[in-house]
């Protein structure tokens, strides 16, 4: 099945959209349910590829797992462990699937977990991983593809990574929650994902301290102390720019709901900055709007607190447009530009050289074919055709269903004209109100 999107460009988006769990959180925490026998179930849990992914991978340990799709619960039932190897051909297809190392290490002392391999977006080293497991005192060797995991005994150290890695600070995390002793985290990432991360694992009975600071201290527990928890993940703060850009995009006006603005501070800061409004309704209610085109801002990607590199792609698209000259810096992923070619082809004036991107605004973006080559990339693809004269379609969107749950019932609903299809299937003319497409039956 070749799914593709076609948007038709030009509608104002107007309305609510409420937004769902963190990704980059739940598949953290559905790692950490496997430290407590017994039965954990964490709600707010989006319908996405990434979490059936982790699923699977857990499954394959001989944990009993179960996904209300309806209620957004994931149920996990890690009373026995009866494999302690995370295969290749589901570590490859997600990297944060990486993170049971941890996990296995310290609640069955021996781990076999394979090599995530490549990533779209640029190298994404675990060089920080083995290094911080061995501090603890893990034996580790690698060889075949896989990181091969032996700790009869755990132990606390002071560890420093030499960047704020989010996947290095969460499996050291895990890893350290039974050793004996103290363990210090420095320089550790301080993404709100680590923090809930350390939520769970306190609520769990583990004693963690710091999460959110650059230094995070974990005091050992015993096996004993760990019990399994209910717990509802926070909100996705990249679901919910995502959705913010596309209002502001279409110079239209509105509410997102179910957000946690602190988690945005610095995102916002360059929007209003762009020319769009962003007024607080209730603590997890925003209210965003923009009448006029949008004004040229630098932007430089940063650890949290700074600008995320999540959001990067979708701020390019939204400066496509804006009066003047931008310049747009990724200073963490090498590869992470992969929607310029594609921007381009719409019609964007953008300069790359290496980790810089220079770009002239433009009147106006018209509708192309365009190809997904990344999930970030994919979003920021959508919020150019949201905003661009014409129609587009774009293919390869299995990279958007790993982060956005129902992303086109949700624009759908806020006015914007966007269809799934399977051009593989024969297409029948219909209608809308918006114009006529020749759509494939979904």
């Amino acid at each position: 099945m070749t799914q593709k999107l076609r948007i038709k460009g030009g509608f104002t988006l107007k309305g609510e959209v409420s937004i769902g769990g963190a990704k980059n959180a739940v598949l953290k925490l559905m790692a950490a349910a496997l430290l407590a026998k017994g039965e954990s179930k964490i709600h707010n849990v989006p319908d996405l590829t990434d979490v059936q992914i982790m699923l699977s991978v857990i499954e394959e340990l001989g944990v009993k797992t179960k996904y209300d799709k309806q209620a957004k619960t994931v149920t996990i039932d890690a009373t026995d462990i009866t494999n302690i190897t995370a295969k290749y051909e589901l570590v490859s297809k997600m990297r944060a699937s990486f993170i049971v190392l941890g996990a296995l290490v310290t609640r069955c002392k021996e781990a076999i977990v394979a090599l995530p391999g490549g990533c779209a977006i640029g190298e994404r080293r675990v060089d920080f991983h083995i290094k911080g497991l061995e501090a603890l005192g893990a034996k580790i060797k690698i060889e075949n593809g896989y990181v091969h995991a032996n700790a009869s005994k755990l132990h606390g150290a002071d560890i420093y990574l030499d960047i704020p890695s989010v996947g290095a600070t969460e499996n050291l995390m895990l890893a350290a929650i039974m050793a004996d002793g103290s363990t210090r985290i420095q320089n550790a990432a301080q993404e709100p994902e680590i923090v809930d991360l350390a939520n769970f694992l306190n609520a769990m009975g583990a004693d963690v301290s710091g999460a959110g600071t650059s230094e995070i201290v974990i005091n050992g527990v015993k096996q004993s102390d760990l019990h399994p928890i209910e717990y509802s993940t926070i909100p996705d703060r990249i679901e919910a720019g995502t959705y913010m850009a596309g209002i502001i995009v279409t110079r239209g006006k509105g509410i997102i709901k179910n957000v946690l603005p602190s988690h945005l501070t610095f995102y916002n800061s360059k929007l209003i900055k762009m020319g769009a409004k962003i007024k607080l309704l209730e603590p997890t209610v925003l209210e965003v709007s923009c009448k006029q085109r949008l004004s040229s801002v630098n932007i430089v990607t940063q650890p949290y607190p700074g600008f995320p590199t999540d959001l990067q792609s979708l701020a390019m698209a939204m400066l496509t447009t804006a009066d003047g000259v931008s310049i747009v810096t990724e200073s963490l992923y090498e590869n992470r530009f992969m929607q310029v070619p594609e921007l381009r082809r719409m019609g964007a004036d953008i300069h790359q050289e290496r980790n810089h991107a220079l770009i002239r605004g433009v009147k106006k973006l018209t509708g192309a074919n365009l190809k997904a080559s990344d999930l970030r990339a994919g979003a920021s693809l959508i919020i150019a055709a949201l905003m661009a004269d014409g129609v587009s379609e774009i293919e390869s969107i299995h990279h958007i269903d790993r982060g956005y749950e129902n992303f086109e019932e949700k624009f759908r609903n806020l006015g914007a004209d966007i269809i799934r299809f399977d051009d593989s299937l024969p297409q029948v003319d219909i209608s809308t109100k918006k114009g006529t497409y020749n759509e494939a039956s979904i």
